[in-house]
């Protein structure tokens, strides 16, 4: 099925590794050509090298710290105005209310929060005098599915699916579309490094980290891959789904229902 992304040009942050190289290479099969933003410039070289050899002119990649107003705004600048814009960057520290300083709440928020928000205001107004444009904020089950473990995460991602919603409201009347995912414990080089060092402090061994993996805490034994993130996003930024709006879309194998 063509899914009419051939040729559009796609901005992914944190689009080095994980979700967004996952969602980079699914658009890069639709035809679509993409911009790579993440701060580890040898990352994304590698990355870049990686995703289109045979036509390294459809992967730009910009180093640039997203954690402030400055490195925002320095992005900007330096790339044209895409058709998508895809939010990703940003870890958020796990922790209980007492574990975290105001400042570790600060600095995760200034990345992933108003990264999002801060993007998605500068663009949003260029989009709609185009006419034409998408935005898709990948966010995280623990907006829906709240632990005290990870309280700021919680919180932040509650935000930004409620930002996500409000903003298609407004996106519409510009025929312009924004949505969100929420992933669950996804298998990316975060999670199989926490696995590895893991493996080596209790085993020896860190060859041995997908025995780290309890299936009984994931639908279907396993954590989600990000193959199956990133081929949701292409299917719902592709203008076939171009109703969908305003909505966040999980993808956590029914986990919130089942308490896995």
């Amino acid at each position: 099925m063509d899914l009419g992304l051939s040729g559009r040009h796609a901005l992914i942050t944190g689009g080095s590794k994980g979700i967004g190289r996952a969602i980079a290479a699914a658009l890069l099969a639709e035809g679509a050509r993409v911009t790579l933003v993440a701060r580890d410039a040898e990352r994304l070289a590698e990355a870049q090298a990686a995703l289109a050899p045979e036509d390294p002119a459809r992967v730009a990649v910009l180093p640039a710290d997203l954690g402030s107003d400055a490195g925002r705004a320095a992005l900007l600048e330096a790339v044209d105005l895409p058709d998508i814009l895809i939010n990703n960057a940003g870890a958020i520290r796990a922790g209980r209310l007492g574990d975290l300083s105001i400042e570790d709440w600060r600095q995760d928020w200034e990345l992933k929060v108003f990264g999002y928000i801060h993007l998605c205001q500068q663009l949003l107004p260029q989009m709609a005098a185009r006419g034409s444009g998408a935005m898709l904020n990948i966010i995280g089950m623990a907006g829906r599915a709240n632990r005290p473990a990870y309280i700021s995460g919680s919180a932040a991602n509650a935000a930004l699916i409620a930002f996500t919603q409000a903003l298609g409201a407004e996106a519409q009347g510009a025929g312009l579309r924004v949505f969100g995912i929420n992933p669950s414990p996804t298998l990316t080089d975060r999670m199989t490094d926490f696995m590895k060092r893991k493996a080596q402090a209790e085993l020896g061994d860190a060859a041995r980290w997908r025995e780290m993996v309890d299936p009984d805490r994931f639908p279907y034994g396993r954590p989600a891959d990000p193959e199956e993130v990133a081929a949701l996003a292409v299917m719902l930024l592709s203008p076939r789904a171009g109703y969908l709006n305003g909505t966040v879309v999980d993808i956590d194998g029914g986990g919130q229902w089942t308490g896995t």
